[in-house]
């Protein structure tokens, strides 16, 4: 059983559920979206990008979209996932960010233990999470985006703070972590593929080789991240358009138009118009 919201303006996506969300992933493949995998009562089996794990009970696993995931076997998981669009498209400080310990920041797999203090505390903000996905009204998006802050910020300052043996190693999707890190640091001011080949000494047919299975190019997570950006200043802030293109590093405002055209259908001043935004 999961429970589900989407914003179609933004295309915003979050999904709670249990172990039903994971079954999808007999085989290997990118999981696509942010996820957190809670193991409650027993024990739950995965690989990530080709590293077996077992996350044991009363902890909690963290993955990006980006990596690779199979589910062996496990039950009693409670599982968050979400999209760029739902919890990206907000600022956040930099350590728990879509960059942040948890997850591109992090040269490791993150688990989070909990203790019982810890469980009672998640127990409650799960069920709040669940009592927020029945209250449709125009502040559920805000509201839910609040409480996935909380639950990042808490498992980044527990992550933080444990002690004893080091997370596992990070499998074999290094290159496409450390381009998705570079892209977040650089988008505003590199558009290119080639600046970020260079960054990692690849060349560009090296580095798209790398994303085959991925599914995406290097190209489109680039354009996607401008895109996010286009939209995150159009619904909160009072930019206009050519202001938005400029801070994203574009001279000619028609330029990003177009690219937010073809991603969207729409231009960035029918975007704001459409969710009834201020001019």
């Amino acid at each position: 059983m999961s429970k589900s919201f989407t914003e179609f303006s933004t295309n915003a996506t979050l999904k709670v559920g249990n172990t039903s969300l994971l079954t999808a992933f007999k085989d290997s493949k990118a999981i696509g979206l942010y996820t957190f995998i809670w193991a409650t009562n027993s024990p739950i089996k995965v690989v990530v990008d080709g590293v077996p794990l077992t996350i044991k009970p009363h902890q909690i696993l963290s993955l990006t979209a980006i990596q690779y995931f199979q589910f062996i076997e496990g039950n009693d998981a409670i599982v968050y996932q979400f999209n760029r669009e739902f919890y990206c498209i907000k600022d956040h400080d930099k350590e728990v960010g879509c960059v942040g310990l948890l997850f591109f920041g992090n040269e490791h797999i993150p688990i989070i233990s909990l203790d019982k203090d810890e469980q009672r505390k998640f127990g409650i903000l799960h069920n709040v999470f669940l009592e927020e996905l029945d209250t449709t009204d125009t502040i559920q998006a805000e509201m839910l985006r609040m409480l996935m802050a909380r639950f990042i910020i808490k498992t980044t300052r527990l992550l933080k703070t444990e002690t004893g043996d080091k997370p596992t190693l990070k499998g074999s999707n290094d290159t496409l972590r450390h381009f998705n890190l570079l892209v977040e640091t650089h988008y505003k001011d590199q558009h290119s593929v080639t600046f970020y080949a260079d960054q990692l000494h690849k060349s560009p047919k090296t580095l798209s080789n790398s994303f085959t299975k991925y599914g995406k190019s290097p190209l489109q997570i680039i354009h996607d991240r401008i895109v996010l950006e286009t939209k995150r200043q159009l619904l909160y802030t009072d930019k206009s358009s050519k202001e938005i293109a400029y801070d994203i590093g574009f001279d000619d405002a028609s330029h990003l138009s177009r690219l937010f055209k073809k991603q969207t259908s729409m231009s960035p001043s029918e975007f704001k118009k459409t969710n009834d935004l201020p001019n």
